[in-house]
């Protein structure tokens, strides 16, 4: 199963998650990342790389949390790929704090 980008990743865009992506599945707009669920392989590398717990396999996800994997598939058909380190959003560490992480 594919992997999945939630919304702890919402002001924070920290993307030390693409550099594991061996397949380029990920895709950016300002906000966030969000995962291409055609191009994932399911390795998880992506899950232990990011500051702030934002990826679950899709089978995984809390109840919660569960819309966001069409979100994911909708928003990647449209969006840039994203597969090289970039800065984090400026409001990136304030929000890792406020998740407790």
């Amino acid at each position: 199963m594919p992997h999945v980008v939630t919304d702890n990743c919402q002001r924070c865009r920290f993307t030390e998650c693409v550099v594991t992506c061996p397949t380029a599945c990920f895709h950016g707009d300002a906000d966030m990342l969000y995962i291409d669920s055609v191009a994932c392989i399911d390795c998880a590398a992506c899950v232990t790389a990011c500051p702030v717990r934002a990826i679950y396999e899709l089978t995984d996800l809390p109840e919660d949390k569960a819309h966001w994997g069409p979100i994911n598939a909708e928003r990647a058909m449209i969006l840039p790929i994203v597969d090289h380190k970039q800065e984090p959003l400026s409001t990136a560490n304030a929000r890792r704090t406020e998740l407790g992480y």
